[in-house]
């Protein structure tokens, strides 16, 4: 007995940090290619495929294009959600794995206003579209397979790690936009623009071979053996724990709409209404991506010895204490000052509400119905918040005449929204215990 209980640790111990690393870097790979696609639509979407736009009015189709992307998001947290909970995790990663590389292969490809019309925004939108379903199944999958098989009194740091991906992701998007963005603009336009999405076909192949020594995860073994699978999940979950479903929906809809604020629509607000060069607030954001990749974890760290709840409530806090001193410091035109905001917004702020997310949603629902009750909450508030975001922001800026009071105002309503759902989240103790003792006792 004690031999198979200590092989059985050895062999969790290796899985556990298999899986850990797996889901951060795979998710990196997916997020270079959601990213990649929102700095192109900030800086030559317009352009290239809205040219008879005048600039506002072509950054704000630009933009929607881009929110294609996050309203297929909860469709594809139900679609993979559903066979996640029934056939596995690692399977549905795989397939999503896929299902973003290909299309921004292909966006690369796709011809300009100039060759074919309105066609290639047609097809810009398709791409998306696919794009979209695919991060709303990777997402759910990433965080349990990390915290599934994480050991206990140390979810919340395994949980960080897929959260912690987003950060080469957005670092990795940066500076391949950033090398293109120094050719001469007449050739950034032509064909310069094309190479980061076409260079991601390395990224798929490394993130194929990643994801396909990972193990499956423990908690969807051990419900399997024991014929725990429900027949409908995404239906259990909004009749059993529609207030689970809310909770997470109020609180994620504050940190998507933040991050998508300060990465997507301050870089076209800067660029275009303040002048500032592009190169400037892609080496902010960075630095910012950078900061973050270590705050992270720490922050899951920090999930683990006080509280994941307790966390996510002091990022909330910090969006009410810093947005409008964001768009001041950006508003300065100041090099030093835009880097500290970007650093601030993303490595502190975002890191603090992003890191014990996966962690403090998972524990949200039970086994049986994770993938898809994650998923469903975290991809309806995605597409509320993320797609919506640069939209109202940009919308916003239009309102207040150039002044980014209103967009303040927004992120601090959400903020609030956030603290008060927080409240009412569960802790780690709701279902993960009685998995344990069942297990134990097996």
């Amino acid at each position: 007995m004690a031999n198979n209980t200590t092989s059985g640790s050895v062999r969790s111990r290796s899985q556990y940090v298999t899986a850990g690393l797996a889901s951060m870097m795979g998710t990196t790979i997916e997020w270079y290619d959601f990213f990649l696609y929102g700095t192109a639509a900030a800086l030559v979407f317009n352009t290239i495929f809205f040219p008879s736009f005048d600039p506002l009015t072509g950054t704000l189709a630009a933009f929607a294009t881009y929110s294609v992307g996050f309203f297929a998001r909860p469709l594809g947290g139900i679609i993979f959600g559903h066979f996640g909970d029934k056939v596995g995790r690692k399977s549905m990663l795989l397939i999503t794995l896929f299902m973003m590389g290909i299309p921004t292969i292909l966006i690369g490809l796709i011809p300009s206003y100039e060759s074919i019309g309105y066609w290639g925004a047609v097809l810009l939108v398709l791409m998306r579209f696919i794009q979209g379903i695919a991060v709303g199944g990777e997402w759910g999958g990433a965080v349990l397979m990390a915290v599934e098989h994480a050991p206990e009194g140390k979810k919340g740091f395994f949980g960080s790690l897929p959260q912690a991906g987003v950060a080469p992701g957005l670092i990795l998007s940066s500076l391949a936009m950033g090398a293109v963005a120094s050719l001469p603009n007449e050739d950034m336009l032509a064909w310069g623009w094309r190479i980061p999405f076409l260079a991601s076909v390395l990224l798929l192949l490394v993130g194929w071979f990643i994801r396909v020594k990972v193990a499956e995860s423990p908690d969807f073994e051990r419900m399997k053996k024991k014929g725990e699978k429900v027949g409908m999940p995404a239906m259990i979950v909004l009749k059993k724990y529609p207030k689970e479903v809310l909770v997470v929906v109020g609180g994620r809809l504050a940190e998507v709409t933040w991050f998508y604020t300060v990465v997507t629509f301050a870089l076209a607000y800067t660029t275009n209404t303040l002048g500032v060069d592009r190169m400037v607030m892609l080496d902010a954001t960075i630095w910012g991506a950078l900061v973050s990749l270590f705050t992270m974890p720490l922050f899951g760290i920090l999930g683990d010895r006080l509280s994941f709840k307790w966390v996510f409530m002091a990022g909330s806090i910090g969006i009410l204490l810093f947005s409008s001193l964001f768009f001041s410091m950006l508003g300065s035109l100041d090099v030093a000052s835009i880097n500290i905001a970007m650093i601030i917004a993303i490595g502190v702020v975002y890191a603090c509400l992003y890191g014990p997310e996966g962690s403090l949603f998972s524990a949200q629902f039970p086994p049986e119905v994770r993938y898809s009750g994650i998923s469903i909450a975290v991809q309806v508030s995605g597409a509320i918040g993320g797609g919506l975001a640069p939209l109202i922001a940009t919308s916003l800026l239009a309102y207040g005449d150039g002044d980014p009071r209103y967009i303040v105002w927004y992120l601090s309503g959400l903020g609030v929204i956030a603290i008060i759902s927080s409240i009412f989240m569960h802790g780690p103790a709701k279902f993960a215990p009685l998995t344990e003792m069942q297990e134990a006792r097996s």
